[in-house]
């Protein structure tokens, strides 16, 4: 029984890290990806509605 529990401690000494670390790093590259993205389609607004200013009526 104790070299079950020794065992499963090292699993989770092993697994545990692994299975947050990527976790982490996939919630990273969503929150980047977002901003990105949100950061080019306002520049792209703002040139729509410049260009809409601009344009004669």
């Amino acid at each position: 029984m104790k070299l079950l529990k020794q065992r499963v401690e090292e699993m989770m000494d092993f697994w545990v890290p692994v299975v947050f670390g990527t976790f982490k790093l996939l919630v990273l590259g969503i929150c980047l990806f977002l901003a990105i993205k949100s950061h080019y389609d306002g520049a792209r607004k703002e040139k729509e509605k410049e260009k809409e200013m601009k344009a004669p009526r």
